[in-house]
């Protein structure tokens, strides 16, 4: 596999980062994963003006241009033969002195990697996880952080009672995401997702559903979500059907027909 790194292509074998890169130790980056059909990448505007933002609350001046960072990305899926790909760029403010205090003059490391685009998940059975909750009034909750632990630990609750994801809850017991979407719900008609204030991660694609759909944006609880009539998850990589909560059946168990007519359309 081909990787570009600080902007040059090299064999994923050869790549090396700095053992005192904050990315490493601190967790101190960003990243985005965006999908890439037929040779172009989806979305590409708008996941480099998250990336950006991202990198704005955390207080990291980027030094490339979109249009490199689109030209590595083109890069790196050619590089690797992939006309379908999903490619996630990591952003770690680079080499550091210990402590938790920025470098005055950080040199931030760039990581572009590509896989084969995976195909369509089957539907998801989620669990509401109990051992860890989502913080809505972190500034984290707005960004796609390298702290994932959070989401981690959700993950492995969901493995270990049979679910294939977790819906992530807030401080105040509302749904805000799973460990790796935004979260749409059908209820009595209308298309609802939980608010960003909620929790819930700016997702590029859950902005295009919400237009799409004329969905709104409103707090879910977990009792709303097991009795909504279609559950179903957004990232980057599509739409995913949700047919079960906690054991609980959505709907008549089986994906729902906006869910389907949604996930066709994206």
């Amino acid at each position: 596999m081909r990787v570009c790194l600080n902007g040059a292509m090299i064999d994923a074998a050869d790549a090396r980062i700095a053992p005192d890169d904050r990315g490493l130790l601190l967790g101190d980056g960003i990243f985005e994963t965006l999908a890439v059909r037929g040779g172009q990448a989806r979305r590409l505007a708008a996941h480099l003006a998250r990336l950006r933002a991202g990198a704005e609350i955390i207080g990291l001046a980027l030094p490339w241009t979109d249009a490199a960072l689109a030209g590595f990305i083109a890069a790196v899926a050619a590089d690797n033969g992939l006309t379908d790909a999903a490619v996630r760029l990591t952003v770690t403010r680079g080499p550091g002195p210990r402590g938790l205090a920025p470098p005055a003059a950080a040199q931030p490391t760039l990581l572009i990697a590509a896989a084969p685009l995976p195909p369509p998940p089957d539907p998801a059975r989620v669990v509401i996880a109990a051992r860890t909750r989502r913080n809505e009034h972190s500034p984290l909750a707005r960004i796609k952080s390298l702290n994932y632990l959070d989401n981690v630990i959700a993950r492995q609750e969901a493995a270990a009672r049979g679910g294939d994801d977790a819906v992530l809850l807030n401080s105040q017991g509302r749904v805000a995401d799973s460990t790796v979407a935004n979260v749409f719900a059908l209820i009595g008609g209308g298309l609802v997702t939980p608010p960003v204030a909620e929790g819930a991660l700016p997702g590029v694609m859950r902005a295009d559903v919400l237009k799409l759909a004329r969905g709104e944006e409103a707090p879910l609880t977990p009792e709303a979500l097991a009795a909504a009539s279609e559950v179903f998850l957004t990232n980057s990589l599509g739409i995913r059907p949700v047919v079960a909560v906690d054991g609980t059946p959505v709907g008549d168990g089986a994906p729902g027909l906006i869910t389907q007519l949604l996930a066709a359309r994206v």
